[in-house]
């Protein structure tokens, strides 16, 4: 086992190199993301949404929550990972059967008959990544994030530029279709180039029926999730048949939302579980001195001093950076992204709660919670879609914040984290946050030029919000100085 050092210091590469991939996905999905966003109309990017929930359930179902039971084991087999990489197999080909047949269903039900051939092609991507699933839950487990960054930045370099290539060729919405494809086709490549690890043909199911229990919850879990996700553009899409390009505006607005919050999210996902599985291990020995809760704080401060900047400051500049870089035919998104990111300064705690209490062997809690949270926010939606689609995304967001205090409520039973412990490793974040995106939104308001604005009020925010951490002698922040130098990071 490894020591309290060891797992410190692996903790702060492993989180070196999820934000390294967090930031180049991001960076490059911005980068696509105009490109396309210029190349493609608002109401192209509809069939596109309508369907995303279809495949993203369908790819929760290939890999049934197997692989998150294998990163939870203390120490995998072969035989683990390869029982794992069949059924996925087999599972993805019958769903994609299913999908396959219900395609001209799919389409009837939204009225947009070129779906039926659209969503055929891009359930091909769901089929292809289910080769990847084990030998991704590989590299998570041994916390390979060096690899899993390279590989990543690969897949979506290759995709993009084949996007982009059919967009500007006037391919339209199979253009995004095609990126999809082929990301999940270059991360099955690439993941089995770094891994040691390969597949046999001595297939033994065991493994699948001794974690069967738990990979039910986190399946169920994850297809919860993945409703959550999606659910607000898979109504729009059959509220407003006739008129596509709302469909289009919130998903546009959607996208670049969970994009800057996932800059955070996927930092956490890369490290919390494994580090977090370690460090309950520790804890049982009588001198850990609960190493667990240390940790988990940790994270929690890491994650606001992150997530409540980067969220807020675009809900700040949200308007001259969609003006400036997808353009003005994308306006009628600004409102939904300014609201969508309130929330999303709160989602990146949710991967943290959930692999807080996945490490605790609690799936079941994990799957209640959310199943409980998609009910809600189906109630919300009944209640207020009426009001219009700001009204909708108004109450979707205030309940995903309001929500975490149940999540918090569970995490104080499992490891004795307080709420008040919680508010003081989160709230001075936030609150220092607000404050400098509402100066610099004030001291900026007489600028007229979209550019200018946009670049001085992202580089006022900046220095403004590293200047107060720096005066308050933040030791996040001290600690991430003191990491990119090269130095062990203090206690």
């Amino acid at each position: 086992m490894a020591s309290k050092g060891n797992l410190k210091e692996r903790t702060a590469r492993g989180l070196f190199w999820g934000v390294l991939n967090s930031g180049a996905t991001q960076v490059l999905n911005v980068v696509i993301g105009i490109l396309l966003g210029r190349m493609i109309a608002p109401a192209e990017w509809a069939p596109i949404g309508m369907i995303a929930i279809f495949s993203a359930i369908a790819g929760n179902l290939q890999s049934s929550g197997f692989s998150t039971a294998i990163v939870n084991m203390k120490e995998p087999t072969d035989n683990d990972y390869n029982a794992v990489f069949w059924f996925n197999i087999l599972m993805s080909a019958m769903l994609y059967m299913v999908l396959f047949a219900a395609a001209p269903w799919i389409a009837a039900f939204f009225e947009q008959p070129c779906l039926t051939d659209l969503s055929r092609f891009i359930f091909l991507a769901f089929f292809i990544s289910s080769f990847g699933i084990s030998t991704n839950a590989y590299m998570t487990k041994n916390m390979m994030n060096r690899e899993i960054t390279v590989v990543n930045t690969c897949a979506l370099i290759c995709s993009g530029i084949v996007a982009v290539t059919l967009a500007f060729n006037g391919f339209s919405y199979w253009s995004l279709a095609w990126q999809q494809v082929v990301n999940s086709l270059i991360l099955v490549i690439g993941r089995f180039c770094y891994v040691g690890w390969k597949p046999s043909l001595k297939i033994d199911f065991t493994p699948i029926r001794k974690t069967w229990k738990f990979a039910l919850n986190i399946l169920v879990t994850m297809v919860i999730n993945t409703l959550n996700n999606n659910i607000l553009t898979f109504i729009f899409g059959k509220l407003f048949t006739k008129t596509p390009q709302v469909v289009g505006n919130f998903f546009q607005a959607f996208k670049w939302n969970t994009m800057a919050y996932q800059l955070v999210s996927g930092s956490i996902e890369q490290v919390a579980q494994p580090v977090l599985v370690e460090a309950r291990d520790n804890s049982q020995q009588p001198s850990a001195n609960n190493q667990e809760l240390r940790v988990f704080r940790k994270m929690l401060r890491f994650t606001s001093f992150l997530a409540f900047p980067a969220m807020f400051g675009l809900a700040l500049v949200s308007e001259e950076f969609i003006l400036a870089t997808i353009g003005p035919k994308w306006e009628a998104c600004v409102p939904i992204l300014r609201v969508l990111c309130i929330g999303g300064a709160f989602m990146p705690f949710y991967s943290l709660y959930k692999n807080l209490i996945i490490s605790q062997g609690r799936s079941d809690i994990n799957m209640w919670l959310n199943i409980v949270q998609i009910a809600l926010q189906m109630l919300l939606i009944f209640l207020t879609y009426q009001q219009g689609i700001m009204a909708v995304v108004a109450a979707y967001t205030l309940l995903n914040i309001v929500w975490i205090i149940v999540w918090q409520v569970f995490a104080k039973r499992l490891i004795g984290v307080r709420l008040w412990d919680v508010c003081k490793d989160t709230l001075p974040f936030a609150l220092i946050s607000a404050m400098v995106m509402a100066a610099v939104w004030y001291a900026t308001t007489a600028i007229g030029n979209t550019y200018l604005l946009l670049l001085v009020r992202i580089v006022m925010a900046v220095v403004l919000y590293a200047a107060i951490m720096k005066l308050l002698r933040v030791k996040m922040m001290d600690d991430c100085i003191q990491f990119f130098k090269g130095k062990k990071i203090k206690e």
